[in-house]
């Protein structure tokens, strides 16, 4: 063999690793989608997060991965899951509730959407709502600034009320807060609250086993341990002839009488921009927090009329929606 050829071959050879290399496939961006609730409950609003990108030019699979985590309301797994995530090297974790601070717990440089939030500068997440500061933002509902009407609006529905009962997750920093807010419009309208605390699913059954005496309708405090257990809770509300007021319609299911609050769908189709600015280069504490721009009354007449209830015209007039 010819000295030229013998090295010609040589360098083909070791060009081999090279080019096999260099043949491979860029990594995508990709998102941490940390959904605390169960899969199911969350479906719409996946949905509606994935159509919003699909719409600025992202498709999973081709220009986009996405990484999905679902801690099925056990906020046990928010620490193991994050980390997960940040050791992923994912470029940006959506997620909700305490399982943003459970993610800020790992990380101060991957940026962290968060579709909603009850009061993110309220349980200290952000700095402010137009400067959020550090690798954190998204939408809030502001759910504690509203706490007030959702009493006022349960006032209305029944006038003879003098006793209701928050149910709430009390290791939930978001949940303290409105029950503070809860108590304090409570006493404005001269209302007795109870507070049923709970912490894990297994505690749901119990707090209702405890209700006091003349408890006359339940307040629901929304997180990813009520949102993954709305249902039994809903059910058992009905069985003890208890009306409730929601945040969300997401909430209401077949047994849930009323909810106040911000469009959820909404708020997850909106965080889709967030991400899509972060993905293209904006840095997350330089993105101001956003709050809803209405919040929507839904009442289940179905629910109403199992729990013989009478409607006054005037809460009946200004729904947004009416579940028949």
């Amino acid at each position: 063999m010819r000295r030229r050829e013998f090295i010609t071959m040589i360098g083909a050879a070791a060009a081999w690793p090279l080019a096999a290399r260099a043949q491979q496939p860029a990594r995508l961006p990709t998102i941490g989608f940390f959904g605390v609730s169960t899969q199911a409950n969350w479906s719409a609003w996946t949905a509606a997060f994935m159509q919003r990108l699909r719409e600025l030019g992202w498709t999973e699979g081709r220009n986009l991965a996405i990484e999905y985590r679902w801690a099925d309301g056990r906020t046990e797994l928010f620490a193991a899951i994050a980390a997960e995530l940040v050791r992923l090297k994912v470029d940006v974790i959506v997620t909700v509730g305490p399982a943003v601070e459970a993610a800020r717990q790992e990380t101060a440089t991957i940026p962290i959407v968060f579709p909603i939030s009850v009061d993110p500068v309220g349980i200290g997440l952000v700095a402010s709502l137009a400067q959020p500061g550090g690798n954190i933002t998204g939408l809030s509902i502001q759910t504690t600034d509203i706490t007030g009407k959702r009493l006022e609006i349960l006032r209305e529905l029944l006038p003879d009320l003098r006793r209701f009962a928050i149910i709430a997750n009390i290791a939930y920093k978001g949940a303290g807060l409105q029950i503070t807010e809860a108590q304090a419009a409570a006493r404005t309208l001269g209302l007795e609250v109870d507070v049923l605390g709970i912490r894990r699913t297994t505690d749901v059954m119990s707090a209702f086993d405890g209700l006091q005496k003349g408890v006359q309708a339940l307040y629901v405090c929304p997180d990813p341990l009520v949102n993954a257990n709305h249902a039994r809770i809903n059910t058992l509300a009905l069985g003890a002839r208890l009306p409730t007021m929601h945040p969300f319609r997401d909430y209401l299911g077949a047994a849930g009488l009323m909810s106040y609050g911000a469009n959820n769908t909404d708020m997850f189709r909106r965080a889709g921009d967030y991400v899509d600015k972060i993905l293209r280069g904006a840095k997350p504490g330089d993105l101001p927090v956003e709050q809803p721009t209405r919040f929507e009354l839904v009442i289940n007449l179905v629910t109403a009329k199992a729990l013989g209830l009478k409607l006054p015209e005037g809460l009946l007039a200004r729904a947004d929606e009416l579940i028949e």
